[in-house]
């Protein structure tokens, strides 16, 4: 039997967005929407049309501009908010309205408390029910594709959920999305939502039933995908897993969940895998969210390996203990980490990898000192094996480029700009380059780039804060690679541009100074081996 294929909607520009700090203009919105219909998603949900012209103006242009998935607007079950997601998606030709109501007892007795929804409980839920049957109606009149989500079925009573969908499949809902709102349920309860639906709703084999869950208790994929086990076939998640609260089921999880364990769930996804780290990337920039080193599938260490018995296993096969392929999800498969737990397989794959050369008969040498130096250093990059020998020589590594000036601007419909004046220090001139970019950051890197003539790969990108309050100083951190090789700059500043172009300018400096000793290989190599022959470094 082939797989059953499982359709992915992605909420980042909707539920993602609603992320305490995670706000985007609206052409990193469009940028990302391109990107999501590269990856191919089924359904974007680009945004809710009625709660800000901002909103509105996204949800529009994406689905004007955008081709390929379905292109989804939110909507309360209330006329004006159908009537302004069908204004939104009208110039769309693949489109959905997303109308949702509370069901749960919780949210009926705080949502619709005042008693013109009715005295009692009982009454309550026939307004509901009356709701639920004219939005989807209204909704159905604008566009053959709408999707109805009872709000926190997860803690909604069985009988009146089955009610409800019962009354949206009537009124021509073609999905019917069981949300675990509050990330209140466990795998198998959830899950029992699911079959619950299945055997006792009318039509519900007609329509498909969609998972959306948050992640309050950590759940959020573990609920998604027994859903699926029990015959979901629409995943509602978000890149990175941002959304509200605690988040959303973890896009890249989910899918890859299903790809590794294809036998064992059945079901199968259309997503183009390897722009996986790479729209993870474009979404943390644009959000300011940094993504854990240590998140699944997408975060810096999801293939890295420090300890010994681990770097000798995979430097073997990969196999022994990866489960899938980094370039499968866009990542790098060269991921050696060099740190205290490293061993002597991990340090000279790693020397290899780079260019430089160690004799056997100096092995045992280079590896004590780089024991040495991993007890000070909680990682060491490959930057620090090419200033190792450098400053032994008596060479420095001096900067190669000096940030001398940086102008941003930015403001409501335009692009944020970014001019800059970079002084090279082998020539002693200057170059100024003005560039536009999806964000400020964005802006910055693409001047700065121009400026050095530098090509390489923003690998990661991340900021944190140093202190509370609005002047706070914040900390970036910036990666950089050339072929697998990678380098880092970090800065502090209060202002966080500030930091950001002087972190990418420092990784840039370790850059060239790492390109300038892979030229002259004799260098390298002879200095390796010298480096070790005076005091320790």
């Amino acid at each position: 039997m082939s797989d059953q294929r499982v359709q992915i909607f992605d909420t980042t520009l909707r539920d993602g967005e609603q992320a305490p700090g995670a706000s985007m203009t609206i052409s990193e919105k469009l940028r990302i929407a391109h990107q999501l219909a590269r990856l191919k998603v089924d359904i974007i949900e680009a945004g809710f049309p009625i709660s800000s012209p901002g909103q509105f103006e996204a949800v529009q242009r994406i689905a004007q501009e955008v081709d390929g998935p379905v292109v989804a607007a939110l909507a309360r079950t209330t006329d004006k908010d159908i009537d302004a997601a069908g204004e939104a998606l009208l110039t769309g030709s693949n489109t959905r309205i997303h109308t949702f109501v509370a069901t749960s007892d919780i949210h009926l007795a705080a949502k619709f408390g005042d008693d013109r929804y009715g005295r009692t409980m009982a009454e309550k839920r026939d307004n509901i029910l009356k709701m639920t049957d004219r939005s989807v109606r209204q909704a159905r009149a604008i566009t053959p594709n709408v999707e109805f989500s009872a709000e926190d079925a997860g803690r909604t009573e069985t009988d009146f959920l089955v009610q409800v969908i019962d009354v949206a499949i009537e009124a021509g809902a073609t999905t019917i999305n069981i949300p675990d709102t509050t990330g209140y349920c466990v795998p198998r309860e959830y899950s029992k939502l699911f079959t619950d639906v299945l055997s006792r709703c009318r039509r519900a084999h007609d329509i498909v039933l969609s998972t959306h869950c948050h992640d309050d208790l950590g759940l959020a994929v573990a609920n998604s995908l027994a859903a699926v086990l029990a015959g979901a076939r629409q995943i509602e998640c978000t890149i990175n897993g941002i959304g509200e609260r605690a988040g959303n089921a973890s896009l890249e999880e989910v899918v890859m969940a299903l790809n590794v364990r294809r036998q064992h769930f059945g079901a199968a996804t259309g997503i183009h895998t390897p722009l996986l780290t790479e729209t993870s990337r474009m979404v943390s920039i644009a959000t300011g969210f940094a993504v854990p080193p240590n998140k699944a599938i997408v975060g810096g260490n999801a293939f890295s390996h420090e300890a010994g018995i681990h770097q000798h296993g995979v430097l073997r096969s990969r196999e022994t203990y990866e489960i899938m392929r980094a370039e499968d999800v866009g990542q790098h498969a060269e991921s050696i980490r060099l740190g205290r737990h490293s061993g002597r397989h991990g340090l000279f794959s790693r020397l290899d990898k780079i260019g430089v050369f160690v004799p056997e008969e100096r092995k045992g040498e280079v590896y004590r000192q780089f024991v040495r130096l991993a007890d000070r250093k909680k990682e060491i990059f490959d930057e620090d094996l090419v200033n190792l020998v450098q400053e032994v020589k008596g060479r420095s590594s001096a900067d190669h480029y000096r940030l001398d000036h940086l102008h941003v601007a930015s403001g409501t419909g335009r692009l944020p700009r970014a001019e800059v004046l970079v002084h090279h220090v082998s020539t002693d001139s200057t170059t100024r380059v003005t560039a536009d970019g999806d964000g400020p950051v964005d802006a910055i890197y693409k001047a700065i780039d121009q400026a050095t003539g530098s090509h390489h790969d923003l690998i990661s990108y991340g900021i944190r804060s140093m202190g509370e309050g609005a002047d706070a100083v914040g900390e970036v951190t910036v990666l950089i690679g050339e072929n697998g090789a990678l380098f880092r700059g970090v800065a502090r500043n209060i202002d966080v541009l500030k930091a950001s172009a002087q972190a990418y300018v420092k990784a840039l400096n370790q850059l060239a100074a790492f390109r300038i000793g892979r030229l002259n290989t004799e260098f390298v190599s002879d200095g390796i081996m010298q480096s070790f022959e005076g005091d320790a470094v």
